[in-house]
Parts: structure tokens; sequence; C-alpha cells
């Protein structure tokens, strides 16, 4: 290394560098109005509010269970339904399938589109349409993984080995054969990895879309949170964390089995 390659050398650089990170930054804070300084001036908010967050209510555990089990169920369910609808959709966005380009670009630009619309959105849209329930949670669950998984299987399936598919082509197979026979025992480990994944994902987003209404542990959230009860608040998200981080272990041992 030359000696101006050295960090003395080039430390003005570096000093420049961060000066216009730092310009940057209080440029955004400037034009968004973000004022950091109330960090200080509601320290006695702060504490106040932490001094009842870090005493969760044990009492309250009971009545957290049932709510918890729906959020669970939701997840399930709305998993199941969207890795369902998933499958054909995401076989029909592959040419090595449609072996048609046209086709597999119109399903492609609708499955984008679908992923597009955030969970809280798709919720707001269900409770409008149906009302508030479970079946709202389970209906925004569904869509989402059905628009998550769908892009993670057809990306799948266009790297898979095309010389099955040749060799059931050679001997008369048709479309559907080979799709049974020669695409999916390639890609279906992948496509179980996939459904286990999802399912993680959901549990963890099933619990903010309470919020609308759409059922599960996330109404109790919202509604301890109106009413600034923080204790419970903090119990519930005890609640959450370790049923997210049980479902992450199961979830990743058995995606590993998978692999």
């Amino acid at each position: 290394m030359k000696l101006r390659d050295t960090v003395h050398f080039n430390l003005y650089k570096h000093l420049l560098l961060l000066a216009f990170l730092l310009l940057c930054f209080q440029s955004s804070a400037w034009v968004t109005g973000a004022d950091f300084t109330k960090i200080w001036t509601n320290s006695n908010q702060m504490t106040a509010f932490f001094s009842r967050f870090l005493h969760p209510d044990v009492h309250y555990l009971p009545k957290l269970l049932l709510p918890l089990v729906k959020t669970l169920q939701m997840s399930f369910l709305g998993t199941v339904i969207g890795v369902a609808a998933a499958l054909p959709f995401s076989l029909l966005a592959t040419t090595v399938v449609t072996e048609n380009r046209l086709l597999s670009l119109v399903f492609r630009f609708l499955l984008g589109l679908i992923r597009t619309v955030p969970n809280l959105l798709l919720a707001a849209l269900f409770v409008a349409i149906i009302g508030i329930g479970e079946a709202t949670g389970v209906l925004t669950i569904a869509v989402f993984t059905f628009g998550m998984v769908s892009q993670l299987m057809f990306q799948a399936i266009e790297t898979i080995d095309h010389a099955p598919i040749e060799a059931a082509a050679a001997v008369g197979a048709n479309k559907w054969q080979i799709t049974v026979y020669a695409i999916l025992p390639q890609v279906m480990s992948q496509f179980a990895s996939y459904t286990f994944y999802a399912f993680e994902v959901n549990v963890r987003a099933s619990t903010v879309l309470g919020y609308v209404g759409a059922g599960g542990i996330g109404v109790i959230l919202n509604a301890s949170l109106a009413l600034l009860n923080y204790e419970r608040v903090s119990m519930i998200i005890i609640m959450i964390l370790v049923t997210v981080a049980v479902v992450d272990f199961c979830s990743e041992r058995v995606r590993r089995s998978f692999l």
C-alpha cells in the first residue's frame, strides 16, 4: 500500500463524507419537521411510561390465551389458503410451464400488483367489505401469503433442471404430466420451506392486524394502548414475543428438515 493511500492521507475525504451525511440528516429533519429535542423535553413522560410498562400485569395472562390461540388459527388458516391459491398461479407465471412469455408476464404483473398492497390497507378494505372479526384477518393473511409465496415459487420453478422436462416430453407426456412428474418433484421441498416461512411471517403480521379490526390479540393490544393501560400492553407484548420465538424456532427446524 502506498503512503498516500493510508488513513491519514484519506482523512479529509472521510471528513467530507461525514459532513455531507450530517448535512443530509439535518436537511431531512428540517424538511419533515422532526424535532429531536423533544426526546429530552419529554423525559418525564418517558419515565412515567417505562415505570408502568416494565411492570407487566401477570394476572391478565389467562385472558390472553384465547385471543392468542385465535391469532395462531388466523395465521394458519390464512397461510393454508394463500399457499393453495399461490401454487397454480406460480405455475402459470413461469415460462417453463406455459411456454408463453406473454401469458406469464400477465400473471407476474397481477402477482406484483397484489404484493404492492400493504397488509394494513388490505385489512382495512376487508373490514369495510366484510366487517370486524377473525374472517377479515384470515382473508388479509391469505391474500398477503398468496402474493409473497407465489413470487418465491415461480422464481424457484424458473431455476429447475430442464433435463427431466425434456425426458418426459420425449416419451409423449402432456403438460399436466410434465408438471406433476418432472417439475413439482424438483421444487416441493422449497415450496414446503416457503410455506413454513410464510406462516412464521404471518404470525408476526397477524398481531398488528387487530389495529384495524381484523381480530386476534391485536384488538386487545389496540384497546389497551387506547386506555393507556401500559401494564397490560407489556404483558401482551411479552406473550407475542414468546409466541413468535416459539413459532420461529419450530418453523426453522421444520424448514431445515426439508432442505
